[in-house]
Parts: structure tokens; sequence; C-alpha cells
């Protein structure tokens, strides 16, 4: 394909290094610095304004993508709204699709969402994605991610094992997990297992479980953590992402919601706007204040400010004073091994919505959903399979899958189904398939 960047901040430097081993990739920045940067990865970099119509036409021609993800909304709608106008109005010219990042509210009111309207075919907001998935995770407290899939039929949920488990040196068939339940792949240091019944649980180990979610209710105390009567949770910043997920935690009624926010007009903003939470005008790394509001019992500690370092300060502090889980926000990519090399529970990532959503596009077709987990190791993916896919009409015993890939659920009609070796994928069945990065080119055969 080929595919316009507009920005190669770290969400469009992201983007460009998945897809220029496969893509033919053009970039536009007008930043020096990220002009350089840019340069690296093996694509076309042009300096200069993405919304600019002259740079525009003398480059739409045959482009299938254009993704504008500077840190403008405004820049980024009208660059897809003029690139719609030019290949429009271009007789011979295909039709460029757009995708658009916006941070604002009064743009988007979901992680994503469509403004064909507006010109824009895919509207995404990574602030509201990472909220999403946060607020995911702490539905179920003793996870360290959790994805939706399948219009909520299906759940991937991952754990860390503690060390005090008494799963520890059992074997993966011990958990006796319910039938529409399965473990998909278990992280363990640098190693992807996919696992067999006889394989033995390790302290540490991260362990994917994919099922329906009703069947993964109480799973969290199965794998030795205990699930608290009340969510006590601290929330540090309250800016975009972190009103997002306010507004998400405070419709729970079993979550208890601290936040901390050290603008006095943003805490009186917050405060109208929300029922249950206690806001607090104050440092997310003041320890006086932290042991104050009784860090030492907190549940989650979650530290979203715009500030990287400010977030590990604040996470690491929590887990000091003695908070059970600590989550932090890293916007730059680089940062996430390291954040839970030091000791956070779980690092995110706004960028990771928007990077899985352009490769939904770029992929290949049938793709639904799609996220990455473990920074990237590996990733989860929905296909609906059609009439012309090849996986289709014969036992997955007679297919010749990719090693490193597993299929995980088939959802059919209302039912949610782990496939066994004689099971026939049928036309429109929604897959739900576990895939290490080498075997995805492979996968994509499959469904075409």
């Amino acid at each position: 394909m080929k595919v316009i960047i507009i920005g190669a901040g770290e969400v469009g430097y992201h983007i460009a290094k998945a897809l220029s081993p496969k893509n033919d990739v053009i970039i536009i920045e007008n930043n020096e610095e990220a002009s350089k940067r840019a340069d690296e990865l093996d694509v076309l970099v042009i300096e200069g304004n993405g919304a600019n119509a002259e740079i525009l036409s003398n480059i739409l021609q045959d482009t299938d993508l254009l993704v504008a993800v500077t840190g403008m909304d405004e820049v980024n709608i009208v660059a897809c709204m003029t690139a719609k106008l030019i290949t429009r109005g271009k007789p011979g010219w295909k039709e460029t699709k757009t995708i658009a990042r916006v941070s604002n509210p009064d743009y988007i009111d979901s992680p994503v969402t469509s403004r064909t309207q507006a010109g824009v075919d895919i509207m995404i907001c990574p602030e509201l994605s990472l909220a999403s998935e946060v607020a995911e995770i702490l539905s179920s407290p003793s996870a360290i991610n959790a994805e939706m899939f399948a219009d909520g039929k299906v759940r991937m949920t991952e754990y860390a094992i503690n060390p005090e488990s008494e799963l520890v040196g059992k074997q993966i068939r011990d958990l006796r997990l319910a039938d529409c339940c399965i473990v998909s792949a278990i992280f363990r240091g640098h190693e992807i297992i996919i696992p067999h019944g006889n394989d033995l649980i390790s302290a540490n180990d991260h362990m994917v479980v994919v099922g329906k979610p009703e069947s993964m209710e109480g799973l969290g105390s199965t794998l030795g953590n205990k699930v608290p009567h009340k969510n006590r949770i601290l929330l540090i910043g309250c800016g975009i992402v972190g009103f997002y997920l306010a507004k998400l935690i405070d419709k729970e009624e079993n979550a208890d919601l601290k936040i901390v926010e050290h603008s006095k007009s943003r805490c009186i903003e917050v405060a109208e706007r929300l029922e249950n939470a206690l806001i607090l005008n104050g440092d997310g790394t003041d320890i006086s204040l932290l042991r104050e509001e009784g860090i030492e019992n907190m549940d989650v500690v979650i530290s979203v400010t715009d500030s990287d370092e400010k977030n590990l300060l604040c996470a690491l502090l929590g887990k000091q004073l003695g908070a059970k889980k600590v989550i932090a926000r890293a916007d730059r990519s680089d940062y996430l091994p390291l954040f839970e090399m030091v000791g956070i529970d779980l690092a995110v990532s706004p960028r990771e919505a928007t990077v899985n959503e352009v490769l939904k596009l770029t992929m290949g077709r049938g793709i639904q959903t799609l996220t990455t987990i473990e920074g990237e190791k590996a990733e989860i993916i929905e296909y609906t399979a059609s009439k012309s896919s090849k996986i289709v009409g014969k036992p997955l015993n007679k297919v010749k899958f990719p090693r490193g890939a597993l299929i995980n659920m088939v959802v059919r009609g209302k039912d949610t189904i782990v496939p066994r070796g004689d099971f026939i994928v049928q036309d429109q069945d929604r897959v739900v398939i576990f895939s290490m990065a080498s075997a995805m080119s492979e996968i994509e055969k499959f469904f075409r």
C-alpha cells in the first residue's frame, strides 16, 4: 500500500516503523528534529505542513491511506478533509482512506468513531482509548491487561503470577478453567510459550487467558490474587486522560476513587462533573499528602499526568508506600519496558490504539479488532471469515496453521466456542487468534 503519515512524533514514528517494511510510506513533518529521526526509517520524509493542499496534491495520487497524527486536532482533521477533496476531484484517482487522531472531547466521545461527513473515515482518540483500557483492567483487579473482542462476547485478560501463588509449580491443566476459556499464551522473561496442559506455571509468569466474560469472573482469585470488596483507587493527574478515566471509574459501584490534581481551577471543574470522587488539590509526589490519604491501603495507584518522568516517580512512590498495584502512563514508547523493569506493574501508552487501528487497515481484509500485548511481542486479532477464506470449510486439524499462532475462540451467532481439531470454520464466523509477530503474515493468507 501507499501510505502518507502526517506527523512524525511518537505515534507517527511508530506507525511508519510498523508499515515501512511492506508498504510505500511518506511522512510529512514540519519539525526538523522529528524529520531527522524519521529519516532513519526506510521512508520518504517531506518537511512541511501536512494540511497544505499544494504538498498533498503532489503526492496523493494512488495513495491508499492518509494518517494524520500531529499533536493538533484541527491540523489532523483539515489534512483528512483536504485529502478527500483532492482525490475526489481528480478523475481516475482512487479515493484515499483517512484516519485522524484527535484529543478534544468536543470532537469525539468514544475511542474510535467515524466522521465521514467531515472527510474522516476513522477518528481515534488515543487518550479515551487509554482510559478505556485502564478501566477494563480495573474491572478485574488482579489483571495487568484486558481487552474485549467480538462485541463483548470474548474477553482477553493478562495476569501476573505472584511468586507466593499456590499455582507456582503446578501444571496448566490444574487451573481447571471453564470449557469456554483457554490459556492462550505465557510470557516468561523474553520467552513466549503457547502452552499445553502439562506445562508448568512459574513465578512472575504473565498468563494470557481468553474466554467468555461471564466464565472468567473470579478467575483473578483462582490465579492467587484476592479481589477486594471495594476497589480503592488513587488517580494522580486529571488532564484529558485522567478525566476520561475518572468518569468511567465514577460510574462503578464498587470503586472508591480519590483524585490528586495540582491545578486548583481544574479541581473545581472536575468536582462539578463527578458525583462520587474525592478531588484533592495537591502534588502526586508529596509523600505527606499520599500518607495522609492512606496510600498504603490503596488497591491501585494510577499516574496519568502529562509527564512520563512524574508518572514514573508517582507510581514508584505508591509502590514503595504500600499500594498493591501501580499503573503509569508513558507517552514515550521506549520507556514502557523500563517502567516495568523498575517495578511498575503496568505501563500504558496512548499511542497503541492509533497504531492498532492503522494496522487493521493495512494488514488485510476481515480484521475487526487487533490489540498488541507485552510491548508488541505478540498480537490478538479478530477476523471475520468469508466464503473465500482458505480456513473456511475444512477441519482445523487439516489446516496448516503457522507455528507461533493459535485459534483461541470462534463466535458463531450467539455461541462462543473453543475450537478443537475437528472444528470447521464457517462463513461469517468471528475468529479470535493469538499470534507471535513472526506468524502474522502467514495468518493473513488464511483470511484473504
